[in-house]
């Protein structure tokens, strides 16, 4: 059996005294981060049955990760909720996950017993100063399987209700070692984390380190408001690795942060999201010659990625592929008619199978069945695909991303839902109604409404709602929406009117 915790075990085998986390002034061996981990396991085997929930409340870091271990170790599956989010959206996703274990900390445990009424609350700082019992961890270790699940996160949805992607430990441990040996990541590497334990982009960061034996370096939050800061420090802990999201990778190039300082040990540098902005790769590429640049794709439910391009130093790009599909993994184009597109430069939607897709939607049948599908080129056998609702093309080879089929988008490294966002304000009593659109050049979202509420008013409710990255830009009031000749929304005609905002 394939199981991620089995990572964890390795390293800790071969570097027992090697720091395999480091979080601000906080480090961990690989020895102490797997004795934390079995505590945790050997107390939670009594609260959780196989393949139940566990609740994670707090912000990301050490803790957190000896949580996530933790609940492999018991074979149950974790879900970081993040306590700045608001507490309508907390709730939700509570409900969804539907558990009876919340792991907090002392930071957050007050918070935690307003937010979670007949939920078993256990602080971290109790767990792992219980016993670990082997016997109990090998009996729930040899009843596990590599197709259970291990994390579920969550995306926007479109109902206004978050949905929880549940992804396996197959998924994880087939993506991870294909990723770790096609870009070289080992045992040498500093694997700089940004993005939050919540967001798919850091599941490679954890499991790459653990996989290899690498040491995981837990950026601080604040350090990305201060660009400076944040190269200091990835300049003073010899960062090597970084693997972020495009917009985290773009707020240093906006601010001239590599004109202050070139982090000169990093050498890999991954980027996922959106789309990456020609100009500010060139900066990166431009100050990092010997580094490697490689553009990844791939929804939260496909595992991370299915398709990868190294960029090429000395070539210029009109657009940067998003290459080719990782081992293991099957992506092709399909048709409005679900007709395989073989041809270069027809656009088609991007559809994925292979063990890299996820369990879908968590108590959600409805949008599972919905986009996890039989393969309709496929007439012998069942074949499960997601269509990713992305569109895209090939040439020569490469696929190439073309925006969304739908009214989903990237935004700020996030998937979100603009419906979400309409439901949101549709609700309100004082909307008449409303439409969300986003703005990809100017990477902005804007939402238009009647009504009669006032735009400070609306995002002051969003602000309750919605996590920051889903607030709109700018909210504007209309006397009226424009319509198509169809009676439609005219969503074209509401951009192109934005004028100077």
């Amino acid at each position: 059996m394939r199981n991620v915790v089995k990572y964890l075990e390795k390293s800790k085998e071969k570097f027992p005294k090697k720091i395999a986390v480091i979080e601000e002034d906080q480090k961990i061996t690989y020895e102490e981060l797997e004795d934390k981990s079995k505590r945790v396991g050997t107390y939670l085997i009594d609260k959780i049955n196989k393949c139940e929930p566990v609740l994670v409340f707090m912000d990301k870091g050490i803790d957190a990760l000896i949580s996530f271990f933790g609940t492999v170790y018991a074979n149950g599956f974790y879900s970081l909720i993040n306590p700045e989010f608001p507490e309508t959206r907390i709730e939700s996703i509570a409900n969804t996950l539907n558990a009876s274990v919340v792991i907090t900390n002392e930071l957050f445990y007050s918070s935690a017993k307003k937010l979670f009424n007949d939920i078993d609350i256990l602080k971290i700082e109790d767990l792992i100063n219980t016993g670990i019992d082997l016997e109990k961890l090998e009996k729930r270790y040899n009843s596990a399987l590599d197709i259970d699940p291990v994390y579920c996160n969550f995306t926007s949805g479109s109902t206004g209700v978050p949905k929880g992607v549940l992804i396996s430990s197959l998924s994880i441990t087939d993506f991870i070692e294909e990723f770790t040996e096609n870009f070289n990541i080992n045992e040498h590497d500093i694997i700089a984390n940004q993005a939050p334990f919540d967001f798919d982009v850091s599941v490679k960061d954890i499991y790459s380190s653990l996989c290899v034996g690498a040491t995981l370096l837990i950026i601080p939050k604040p350090l990305f408001s201060n660009p400076t800061k944040l190269l200091d420090y990835l300049d003073e802990n010899k960062a090597t690795t970084l693997i972020w999201a495009v917009s985290a990778l773009c707020l240093i190039t906006t601010f001239h942060g590599l004109d202050y300082k070139i982090p000169k040990c990093v050498n890999k540098v991954i980027f996922s999201g959106e789309v990456m902005p020609k100009k500010h790769l060139n900066l990166w590429m431009e100050k990092l010659p010997y580094a490697e640049f490689i553009n990844v794709y791939g929804p939260t439910e496909i595992t991370c990625n299915c398709t990868y391009y190294k960029v090429k130093h000395d070539e210029y790009y009109d657009e940067i592929p998003i290459g080719i599909p990782f081992k293991n993994e099957k992506v092709f184009l399909l048709d409005e008619n679900d007709k395989e597109i073989t041809e270069d430069n027809i656009t088609g939607e991007i559809c994925v199978s292979g063990v890299c897709l996820s369990l879908g939607y968590l108590n959600n049948e409805e949008e599972t069945v919905k986009h996890f599908t039989q393969n309709p080129l496929n007439k012998k056998y069942y074949e499960q695909i997601y269509r990713t609702g992305d569109l895209g093309y090939k040439k020569d080879g490469l696929f190439y991303f073309q925006g969304r089929k739908d009214f989903q988008i990237k935004h700020m490294g996030h998937r979100i839902e603009l419906e979400e966002i309409d439901a949101k304000i549709n609700s309100l009593d004082q909307i008449i109604r409303s439409i969300t659109l986003y703005d990809e050049v100017k990477s902005r979202i804007y939402s238009f409404y009647i009504g009669d509420l006032e735009e400070l008013e609306i995002r002051d409710i969003l602000k309750r709602d919605l996590p920051i990255y889903m607030i709109p830009t700018k909210i504007i009031k209309l006397n009226e929406l424009p319509l198509t000749k169809n009676g439609k929304i005219d969503r074209k005609k509401l951009l192109e009117n934005l004028g100077g905002l």
